[in-house]
């Protein structure tokens, strides 16, 4: 079975926060338990280099856009490597090979007649001489009366032109825009209203999409899809490959999302080759992102697709709700967010993913509190999780050498571990991770009941064939949960198949006749209390010195 696993691509324009980390993990827990079940799988990404935030922000900084995207490109690339992500490629939108592909897509869209010319009107910045693209412009959405800038309403998720919205203001000056006529290519969306509708309820049949998904798309096909405008007057992007049009840009919302398409041809070129196995009808495809992505994900890229006469739509559609801090909305303008390169100096990856796992927006808002998540790290990581393992490990070391080679496993706890295998895989596989690490972690604590109620340190002087069948149960535990959990928590899950002298990973059942330990270590270690109003103090002043 092939695998397609895009995940949304940041906009280089700033540092990574929380939000976006809760959004893109569940693409690497996919492709890592894909992997494990010897799949062939391709996970793909990159940095949005192109489109208005990045011009912005080189605007405010007076340097180039090109050094905005190198910055933070790197950064992304450094803190996702440190996560441990395992994108089979990370690329970037302002490279030559995906600048090709889209314009390719553009050129056949044109040529089977989804594309064609249209005289409009667009917003104009008499004081900066300039058409003003989307996010250029902001205002107030005449759908719910929010702020929103000119491309979609972060409020309430209309789609919008920058000349829907109210009191518009240019983004750059904040002088109010004028109206010209100039002309641009438009994408004939409305054309593939029936396709996308008859694609919806299959997607709605099978379950396949996140509630947020089939709901925002329901809406968006209730009320009529209409044609989106397929060009823009961008200072950077990709050129319009149509002679007489080439200092206008592909307009970003057609762009970002055929980046998973260049992505995939550009690990091919890059493999040597090719990469239709992840391009068919019967390719299972996941797409990871955020609430606000949805409508780019679930109707316009699927749109493209059929019009370039590709028909491997998406399958699964995981797009998170949002995620809060201390209980109010993350603002990257007020800096009230938990930067990754910051969260990273401080803590190991294995807990920010452990939380953002096990405390995942999944169907409904959910929050980041520095008292949760150190407290649960004291409570689950080390006291659920590592205490088991290290009580284990260090009482065979101390009363069997670190060798264990004779005992029975516990029959009902085998029987239970190789239900779990099949519980956790098609939660993952559904879609949810939270219930997945949820089930894994109640296992846990009954692992430590078991433990507790066998009491092998004095089975060890009672009853040393039943201490051999308890230390081997908890052991066959170790081996199993770990491989589990390898796809949520990487790290520890190496550290432990290192101790062990475990061979490599798999989704199978993990029975040894003897095991070895190679030395015993603690995986995660007590995080003080006092950290909690560290960290509050901290994010505070942040904020206020903004």
């Amino acid at each position: 079975m092939s695998i397609f696993i895009g995940g949304a691509w940041p906009y280089a324009n700033g540092s990574l926060h929380l939000g976006h980390i809760a959004a893109l993990l569940p693409g690497d827990i996919l492709a890592r338990y894909y992997r494990l079940k010897g799949e062939n799988v391709l996970y793909v990404s990159g940095s949005d280099c192109n489109g208005t935030p990045i011009s912005i922000r080189a605007n405010q900084e007076g340097t180039t856009t090109r050094e905005i995207a190198n910055r933070y490109h790197k950064e992304f690339q450094e803190c996702f490597t440190k996560l441990g992500f395992t994108y089979d490629l990370y690329t970037r939108t302002d490279g030559v090979f995906h600048h090709r592909i889209v314009q390719n897509i553009f050129l056949t869209l044109l040529e089977n007649g989804h594309i064609y010319k249209k005289e409009i009107d667009q917003t104009y910045c008499e004081h900066d001489n300039q058409f003003l693209p989307d996010r250029f412009v902001e205002g107030i959405c005449p759908n719910c009366l929010h702020p929103s800038r000119g491309d979609q309403c972060d409020n309430c998720s209309t789609i919008l032109d920058p000349l829907d919205l109210l009191d518009p203001k240019c983004k750059i000056c904040g002088n109010a825009p004028i109206v010209k006529k100039t002309e641009h290519f438009y994408f004939a969306l409305s054309q593939f209203q029936k396709e996308l509708e008859s694609y919806y309820y299959t997607a709605k049949t099978k379950h396949h999409w996140r509630e947020n998904a089939l709901n925002l798309s329901e809406r968006y096909l209730h009320e009529g899809l209409i044609d989106r405008a397929a060009s823009r007057d961008l200072p950077n992007g990709v050129g319009i490959p149509v002679i007489g049009y080439e200092d206008k840009k592909v307009y970003v919302w057609i762009e970002a999302v055929s980046g998973y398409y260049s992505a995939s041809k550009e690990w091919a070129s890059l493999q040597g080759t090719n990469d239709e196995a992840f391009w068919s009808e019967n390719t299972t495809s996941y797409y990871v992102h955020g609430k606000d992505n949805i409508p780019f994900h679930t109707i316009i890229w699927p749109a493209i697709l059929l019009g370039i006469n590709n028909h491997s739509l998406p399958t699964h559609i995981v797009s998170n709700e949002y995620l809060t801090l201390e209980k109010k909305k993350l603002s990257t303008s007020k800096n009230w967010a938990v930067w990754v390169p910051y969260i990273l100096e401080k803590y190991q990856s294995d807990s920010i993913r452990y939380f953002l796992t096990t405390n995942a927006p999944e169907n409904r808002d959910a929050d980041f509190s520095w008292r949760e998540f150190i407290l649960s790290h004291n409570s689950e990581l080390l006291g659920a999780y590592g205490n088991f393992i290290n009580r284990t490990l260090k009482f065979i070391e101390k009363s069997y050498g670190g060798n264990i080679s004779s005992g029975v496993i516990n029959i009902e706890i085998k029987e239970k571990m190789e239900s779990l295998y099949d519980i956790v895989g098609g939660l993952i596989e559904s879609g949810h991770f939270k219930q997945a690490i949820d089930q894994v972690f109640d296992f846990i604590r009954s692992a430590n009941r078991y433990f507790d109620a066998e009491q092998p340190w004095k089975q060890i002087n009672e009853d040393k064939d039943s201490c051999d069948n308890t230390l081997f149960t908890c052991v066959f535990i170790i081996a199993n949960v770990s491989q589990i959990l390898e796809p949520f928590l990487p790290f520890s899950s190496a550290a432990v198949k290192e101790m062990l002298n475990l061979d490599r990973f798999s989704w199978k059942v993990i029975q040894k006749k003897s095991y070895i330990l190679s030395f015993v270590s603690p995986l995660f270690e007590r995080l003080d209390t006092k950290l909690i109003e560290e960290e509050l103090t901290f994010l505070d002043s942040q904020m206020n010195n903004n």
